[in-house]
């Protein structure tokens, strides 16, 4: 289980780097100040948690059999999809109903900290 979060942390890692360079030289001419800020919110919050997902791998290389860490994790990657695609995909097509996604990618993002700090707290 580690080594799939190391994975998936470096994967998205590469990922932020990638949109981020778009971002900054594809669609700074295309996209409006306000849609650019929202599509680098969305890249921003993105690297945040590429980060805790390579965290988490790590983490589990200490704590191999925690049960919460593994699903902190998840919530990461839940969080991503669902916050930072949405403001992808907002910023490039200005569908304004997505916008009712993100909250619930952010909730993700809240819950998957707060479930680590309790995993880390329960831990021995």
């Amino acid at each position: 289980m580690p080594k799939t979060f190391l994975i998936l942390g470096a994967l998205n890692a590469f990922l932020c780097i990638a949109l981020g360079a778009f971002g900054a030289h594809g669609l700074k001419r295309i996209l409006s100040t306000d849609m650019l800020a929202v599509y680098h919110t969305g890249v921003q919050y993105h690297f945040y948690h590429a980060f805790g997902i390579l965290i988490i791998g790590l983490l589990l290389l200490h704590f191999p059999n925690s049960r919460l860490i593994p699903i902190s994790g998840w919530l990461m990657i839940v969080g991503i999809i669902l916050f930072s695609l949405s403001l992808y995909i907002l910023s490039l097509t200005g569908i304004r109903g997505l916008g009712i996604i993100t909250p619930f990618g952010g909730i993700s993002f809240l819950t998957a900290w707060a479930l680590l700090i309790y995993a880390l707290w329960k831990e021995k």
